[in-house]
């Protein structure tokens, strides 16, 4: 693509750098800032910006967060005795979506993949381990990807716990297997989060 701007080529570029976006419609999304009025363009410069540097993670659940608590952990209303585990913030907040949860998170960060060397070290179990010990949660809803790095790392927790007064259970299998949660239709998903099963019953 030939551009007659050093200027329109950077900017393109840069947005070429985000996921699913290519040249054409990356000069498209350029143009439209180029005809708005300089205080819009400078408001959403600025807005990114800002997100990058001041964006903070909770430091109960790992949420992406503007202070040190998330508003999910701060919130009084959630039931703080119901932790939903979770892979990443995507998978957050399309459960949130759902409207069918009102208890609180925990990003793990990851799954554990042996294969591609992630191991518990990498990922945040061993916090989640001290909060099961501080907060003696009386529920653990597994809520991840059900694919063989999601089975394993429900096993591996589910193992680490080892507690018979904490209830640790698993999304129903509404949700395919092999399939990513983030991709779950919400109607699928809410009805997987009310409909879930111990995790014993779903290692069957």
């Amino acid at each position: 693509m030939i551009y007659t701007s050093k200027l329109i080529e950077d900017a393109v570029n840069a947005f070429c750098k985000l996921p699913g976006i290519g040249k054409k419609t990356a000069l498209r999304m350029v143009l439209h800032l180029l005809k708005e009025p300089e205080d819009t363009t400078r408001i959403f410069t600025e807005s990114i910006a800002k997100m990058r540097t001041e964006i903070k993670f909770c430091e109960t659940c790992n949420n992406i967060a503007d202070g040190q608590i998330c508003s999910i952990c701060a919130n009084p209303s959630r039931k703080k005795e119901l932790i939903c585990v979770v892979e990443n913030f995507r998978d957050l907040i399309t459960i949130e979506n759902t409207g069918q949860f009102s208890g609180v998170y925990h990003i793990l960060g990851g799954l554990l993949s042996p294969l591609e060397g992630i191991g518990p070290d990498q990922l945040y179990i061993n916090q989640l381990l001290e909060r099961i010990h501080q907060d003696r949660p009386k529920e653990l809803i597994m809520a991840l990807s059900p694919t063989i790095e999601g089975d394993t790392t429900v096993y591996y927790i589910n193992k680490l716990v080892n507690d018979p007064a904490i209830l640790i259970s698993g999304i129903a299998r509404g949700v395919a297997f092999g399939g990513e949660l983030e991709y779950t239709d919400e109607i699928t998903l809410g009805k997987a989060i009310v409909r879930r099963l111990p995790v014993d019953m779903l290692q069957q």
